[in-house]
Formats: C-alpha cells, sequence, structure tokens
C-alpha cells in the first residue's frame, strides 16, 4: 500500500494496466453485476434533484425503474446503489449511443444540463473505494468482462492510476494527485 494523505492506496491500482476499451467491451459493466453502481451518502440529494433533468435522455425502462424504485434502493448487501432495470441487470441510467452503453447523467452533463458527471465510483471504476470514518482504501476491482481493457492498458503501457487521473483528481485534488505521482515515482 501507498499512504497519501488520508487515502491507502493498494499497489495493484499502480502496477496494472487499464484502459478502457468500449469498442470491445461496448460499456458492459453498466449492464451487468451484482446490483447497480455504488453511491455514497452525499451523491443521494443530488440524483433526486437532477433527476428531472437526466430523465429526458434515459431509456423507458430506465425511467420505469426510477418511477418505481426512487432514485437510489439499498441492494442486498445493504448498500447504496443505483436502481437496476429488471432485478440486476442495466443499471437504470444507462442510455444507449452507437450501439455502446452511455450514463444518461454523464450525457446530461456533456450537454451542459446538469453541473455533475455521474457517481464517483462510475468514474472511477475499476477502482473501488472502502471508506472508513478516518480514510479511504482503494483496491484495484478485476472483472472478467474488462479483460480488453486490461490488455489495451497494457499495449499502450498505461497503469490504472494514470487512466484515472481525472477522477481521482475530482475526488482527491490535484495536490493529492501529484503527492500520489511522487509517491508511485520514489518507489520505482
Amino acid at each position: 500500500m501507498i499512504e497519501v494523505g488520508n487515502v491507502l492506496v493498494n499497489e495493484d491500482v499502480i502496477s496494472n494496466d487499464f484502459v478502457c476499451n468500449l469498442n470491445k467491451c461496448k460499456g458492459i459493466c453498466c449492464v451487468e453485476g451484482d446490483s447497480g453502481a455504488p453511491l455514497l451518502p452525499r451523491e443521494l440529494d443530488i440524483l433526486k434533484e437532477i433527476y428531472p433533468k437526466v430523465k429526458p435522455y434515459m431509456t423507458e425502462k430506465g425511467i420505469e425503474a426510477i418511477e418505481q424504485q426512487g432514485t437510489h434502493v439499498v441492494d442486498m448487501d445493504g448498500d447504496l446503489t443505483t436502481p437496476c432495470v429488471d432485478t440486476n441487470k442495466e443499471c437504470a441510467y444507462v442510455m444507449w449511443e452507437n450501439g455502446m452503453t452511455k450514463c444518461a447523467i454523464e450525457k446530461a452533463y456533456e450537454e451542459g444540463e446538469v453541473d455533475w458527471q455521474k457517481p464517483i465510483s462510475c468514474h472511477l471504476y475499476p477502482i473501488r473505494t472502502t471508506h472508513y470514518p478516518e480514510f479511504d482504501v482503494l483496491h484495484y476491482d478485476r472483472w472478467s468482462i474488462c479483460s480488453d481493457a486490461c490488455t489495451f492498458g497494457k499495449e499502450l503501457g498505461v497503469p490504472v492510476y494514470k487512466f484515472l487521473k481525472g477522477p481521482l483528481i475530482r475526488e482527491y485534488g490535484e495536490a493529492w494527485y501529484e503527492e500520489l505521482e511522487l509517491a508511485v515515482n520514489s518507489d520505482v
């Protein structure tokens, strides 16, 4: 583990390569899984507030799921998540664009309708965060559906933490990311 401020970064985040390859996977991570995307308590009010502006980008099934379940749910493990369409299928916020999944929240963000990009767990994927009262731990989540991203990342020589520079800065700040890079480079 590398300690950066109040965050412990698992070595796998540094030593593994990863670059999403949407041409191969078509964004299947937004469709497969045990439950929706993990949410933080601070994101719940944001989802409620932006839903009316995101709704026009959503599929009929996604809208129906939100109308029935709400903008967030508690999954079978007791965790806050986005709702799913048809029990454990695609995230309710998924839309389709050019044969690939896209987040309706992110689409609304790109078009200037909302000022929040998407849940941080989605933005940080394949990093998963375990939150403790005094620190966070960042883990690399290995999932077989992302094998093309691992191969592509290796071809390009891009480690997970570099691929996710933007989301890591969004969550922890520019100074934190610079400190992470210094720590990584001093370990080399």
